[in-house]
């Protein structure tokens, strides 16, 4: 819980044209059965679409989950559409799925707050939403 005493809200998200969706059905869960509030957009989204979703929802933290190699790209496209609003939001992005370790420090460049990769454990993911999610709330 945040400090408000209601559940972290968080959207995650497929873009692109990635049709695998187990890895992030499964964090769905683990952050669910944490006492948090998922939202979970469906594939092949577009980043409009995402970011249109996660503001409407008024969400403390956008996990956006990629396999499909095109991760710069996307969130390259994700922050570009951000910097376009009027107000910036004031929810987290994590990314999340498969990415090179090189892309790390590019993605936090752009603005992720924290890359969970393919092997991060259940227990990190619900202690680092979680963080993020109070430290947006706070916000």
């Amino acid at each position: 819980m945040n400090g408000t005493e209601d559940p972290i809200r968080v959207m995650l998200a497929k873009i692109g044209l990635d049709g695998h969706d187990r890895g992030v059905k499964v964090v769905a869960r683990t952050l669910r059965d944490a006492g948090m509030e998922v939202i979970y957009t469906g594939l092949h989204r577009s980043p409009e679409q995402v970011l249109e979703a996660a503001v409407q929802e008024d969400v403390d933290v956008l996990g956006v989950s990629l396999l499909s190699g095109a991760h710069m790209s996307i969130f390259r496209k994700l922050f570009e559409l951000i910097g376009e609003l009027e107000q910036a939001p004031r929810f987290a992005i994590v990314a999340g799925g498969v990415m090179p370790d090189e892309d790390e420090v590019a993605l936090r460049e752009m603005g992720v707050a924290d890359v969970l990769g393919q092997d991060t454990t259940p227990e990190s993911v619900v202690a680092i939403v979680r963080k993020l999610g109070a430290e947006a709330a706070a916000s």
